[in-house]
């Protein structure tokens, strides 16, 4: 009887120790939200700018004291759009091509050679990728295409690229590896070469999976600040090509929350620029639980 309350109580204390855990991270989660909510609608609020500016314009001169400048991120919000979506555009491919060698073509290879080498580089600090891009790929994209200088859009594409492989591999990777091998067994015994049953029963029964790696790296993609601002030129204008400087959200942010007034219009438009990344964040995470329970169904 003795043992058996002791057994009690320490179920009690760890069911105990993990819900408070657990609520510390809601209260947490929600306290950073609504802190980012009073900060970044005061651009609204307290200096009166619309969200259509804010959202469609791009002039982009708040003043540093007082109110009556313009806060239109456009140029940010743009840069951000293109540089994360031409990222995942490199990344995805070769991310599940990587993938499908570890956990389908050979994964006792994989395992040995691969996974090591995926946890390596999820584990590498971004601005070593940015100091990278910038004292080799900058140079690089110079000499091959003649310009005066080498920072670009596609410059920040590939090194965003690099760095959300990882991400996007380890998730599909343990998406193709939970598919059932009765599936794989059924298309052998259909007839099906590996070739045919890699990419007409194991690509489409991971898809769920895969799918959410790709979120997550462009999630991720979307928020990295340093090694991008590094890499981009961070001029203030739209790019014409994928060879143009351009900046985004996460590098002005970076560059200028240091040097504004607490409460001046500056500062105020850059929490806006922040609770828009919030935003998207949660919007993201939207759509990876709608991938997951589309997933779950079909199974």
């Amino acid at each position: 009887m003795k043992l058996k309350r002791e057994k009690l109580k320490k179920e009690y204390l760890g069911r105990t120790a993990v819900t408070l855990a657990g609520l510390f991270i809601i209260v947490l989660t929600l306290a950073i939200g609504a802190f980012l909510f009073y900060k970044g609608t005061a651009t609204f609020t307290s200096d009166h700018h619309t969200v259509a500016e804010f959202l469609f314009s791009s002039d982009w001169e708040p003043a540093q004291q007082g109110s009556g400048g313009k806060v239109g991120a456009a140029i940010f919000i743009v840069g951000s759009i293109i540089i994360s979506a031409f990222a995942l555009l490199i990344a995805t491919p070769f991310s599940i091509a990587a993938a499908l060698f570890m956990a389908e073509i050979s994964p006792s290879a994989g395992r040995r050679i691969l996974q090591p080498a995926v946890e390596i580089f999820v584990g590498i600090p971004s601005v070593v990728y940015g100091w990278v891009g910038l004292t080799v790929l900058v140079p690089f994209l110079a000499k091959i295409f003649n310009l005066a200088y080498g920072y670009s859009v596609l410059a920040g594409a590939i090194v965003l690229a690099v760095m959300i492989s990882p991400t996007i591999t380890s998730i599909a990777a343990d998406a193709i590896r939970s598919v059932p091998n009765e599936y794989r067994e059924a298309s052998y015994g259909l007839g099906s070469t590996r070739w045919q049953m890699i990419y007409r029963v194991v690509i489409p029964a991971a898809m769920p999976g895969i799918l959410t790696g790709v979120v997550l790296g462009l999630a991720r993609a979307f928020g990295e600040a340093l090694a991008v601002a590094m890499v981009i030129g961070k001029m203030q204008a739209f790019p014409k090509n994928l060879l143009s400087p351009t900046t985004n959200i996460t590098a002005e942010i970076t560059a200028s929350m240091g040097n504004t007034a607490e409460g001046s219009e500056w500062n105020n438009a850059l929490w806006a620029m922040a609770l828009l990344l919030l935003i998207i964040s949660f919007l993201f995470i939207v759509i990876i639980r709608l991938i997951g329970k589309k997933g779950a169904d079909k199974t």
